[in-house]
């Protein structure tokens, strides 16, 4: 039987640093909430907002699978595998931590903010060699339609990562209603609402709410208002 959790916004881990405001979907940091560890292989989703000029020192991560996705502004990041880039809004990164990088990422623009979603994957092979990929996504594929932007295929759409999952994204325009038909039935879905409004199963979800959904093999989403959405299908176990 489906099975739909809402998470309002509002409800959300927070942390504010001065040059760096957050918002955690799962206990991250500071923010611990034992009902709220992880989701799946989904680890973390943080919706962060970086003053100018400021960002994150050098550290370290293994095994992990960490994607960037800017909404507003442009990320410079650095790492130990050599890569130094700019990735603007419009753009995916991700990184295979696997057996160890070391990185540092800031606000590239000193005196303009920056927003972005930070997202944390387990992957399904531990140890594997570190890999960088970042690419510019094409926002046309997405206007009232799903556009894939992650899969655990290298020739596929978008990014790459070690792991059965997908991302997508969509741009909706409001009154219309519209399918996600998962790519595996044994996965789970994290959908979030960067902007707008919009309905699933008799409940309103609006800017920056989320919802999981699992045991179901696809479900509706009636456009409200027009809407941005960033769905995450995730394995379970």
């Amino acid at each position: 039987m489906k099975e739909i959790q809402i998470i309002k916004a509002e409800s959300r881990g927070s942390a504010d640093y001065a040059w760096l405001k957050a918002n955690y979907y799962f206990s991250f940091s500071n923010y611990y909430n034992p009902e709220r560890m992880h989701f799946g292989m989904l680890r973390v989703l943080n919706d962060d907002f970086i003053e100018g000029g400021m960002g994150f020192a050098k550290h370290p991560h293994d095994n992990m699978e960490i994607i960037t996705i800017p909404l507003e502004g442009a990320i410079a990041h650095e790492d130990s595998m050599g890569n130094t880039s700019v990735i603007h809004a419009g753009d995916i990164q991700v990184m295979s931590a696997g057996t160890g990088v070391v990185h540092g990422e800031k606000n590239f623009n000193p005196n303009l903010p920056l927003k972005l979603f930070q997202i944390w994957i387990f992957p399904n092979k531990k140890d594997v060699a570190p890999r960088y990929q970042q690419i510019t996504l094409n926002t046309e594929d997405r206007n009232d339609k799903w556009s894939q932007i992650l899969s655990p295929n290298a020739t596929d759409e978008g990014v790459w990562i070690h792991q059965d999952a997908w991302m997508f994204r969509g741009d909706f325009k409001a009154g219309q209603t519209v399918f996600y038909n998962l790519k595996n039935k044994e996965n789970g879905v994290y959908l979030v609402l960067i902007n707008g409004s919009i309905m699933i199963d008799n409940e309103k979800l609006d800017k920056r709410d989320a919802a999981s959904i699992r045991n179901t093999d696809g479900f509706e989403i009636k456009i409200l208002d027009n809407s941005e959405i960033l769905v995450i299908e995730v394995p379970m176990n």
